[in-house]
């Protein structure tokens, strides 16, 4: 049976998420709702999208629509939600899940009381070399894990009105770029036991470039970065006892990536893959739905919560305000 989606936003991520459906088979975007019928329309135009809805409570009042997508700014990720969900509908919503660990609370408490499945769009988590990566990181390939490396940088021209610079739709480094390394993080080695970061800021205010080490009991860290202002590595390496894995360019994307043991001992692992891979966490989210779950074992609600979590510790300390 086709899962039916409804997307509710019509930014660049939506778009992806519908391109990338064909790489795969069983799924059908059949709607998309925006604040503007003249701006829905021309999305379903674009991408050849059945159903274009004016508003978004019309959008999740389809009773064909099987799970809602999420991909607004930020700052409409738990007026977005709320509203699908009280109309009973399933949630994917995208990353970062919400602007704080309080707005987080708030989803997943009327998740819960309706009944649905919600879960967080961090495509990353379902991609093929991540699930690889954890099914090494759990057979302790790597011995004790000792360290934690990844950045996420872009350069962005110094436009007030592009997002990214923006207060207004939650724009900075943090919670659009530094969600992927600390979402990593948090993956690879848990919830830190304590946060430094640094940060500075971009000239709208919002964080331009911020670094974070996250400590563990363990002896274990994490050192973070994003930027706004650079075109980094976007590299990951996470380094235990007995050797080490490297994920090349883009390692919250399909990337290729290596095991080195301590003795030098080297596997690689080359990029097979077509697509972009936003289409896993919609198999994974449907497999879920119609499963009758409540939230994807491989991305839990908790984990989505204990993230913002540290996202907060981090804008607390650098005095990230919206």
């Amino acid at each position: 049976m086709t899962f039916n989606w409804g997307i509710i936003g019509t930014g660049g991520i939506a778009k992806e998420f519908v391109r990338d459906f064909t790489f795969t088979s069983g799924h059908e975007v059949l709607a998309i709702g925006s604040r503007t019928q003249e701006s829905a329309d021309r999305f379903a135009a674009e991408l050849k999208v059945p159903r274009a809805y004016g508003s978004h409570e019309a959008i999740v009042s389809d009773p064909d629509i099987d799970g809602i997508y999420v991909a607004t700014p930020h700052p409409n990720h738990l007026p977005a939600t709320l509203l699908a969900l009280e109309a009973g509908k399933p949630v994917l919503c995208e990353k970062p899940f919400a602007m704080s660990a309080a707005e987080a609370r708030t989803m997943i408490a009327k998740a819960r009381e309706k009944n649905l499945m919600l879960m967080e769009a961090m495509w990353t988590r379902f991609l093929p070399h991540i699930i690889h990566i954890r099914s090494l990181l759990d057979a302790k390939v790597l011995g004790e894990i000792m360290t934690v490396e990844a950045d996420h940088g872009q350069w962005f021209a110094l436009d007030p009105k592009f997002r990214l610079f923006d207060p207004e739709v939650g724009g900075g480094a943090l919670l659009d770029l530094g969600v992927y390394p600390i979402s990593f993080a948090h993956m690879v080695v848990g919830v830190p036991d304590s946060i430094q970061s640094a940060s500075t800021k971009a000239f709208t205010g919002v964080d331009g470039q911020t670094s974070a080490i996250f400590s563990y009991k363990s002896g274990a860290q994490a050192i973070l970065t994003c930027s706004l202002n650079a075109a980094t590595p976007c590299k990951a390496v996470i380094t235990g006892t007995l050797g080490r894995i490297e994920i090349d360019t883009r390692f919250y994307a399909v990337s290729p990536y290596r095991v080195i043991m301590r003795n030098g001992e080297t596997t690689e692992y080359p990029r097979i893959y077509d697509g972009r891979g936003s289409r896993e966490e919609a198999i994974e989210f449907a497999r879920c739905v119609r499963a009758g779950l409540l939230e994807s074992p491989m991305m839990k609600l908790s984990e989505t919560l204990e993230i913002l979590e540290s996202m907060d510790e981090i804008r607390g300390q650098i005095g990230l305000v919206y």
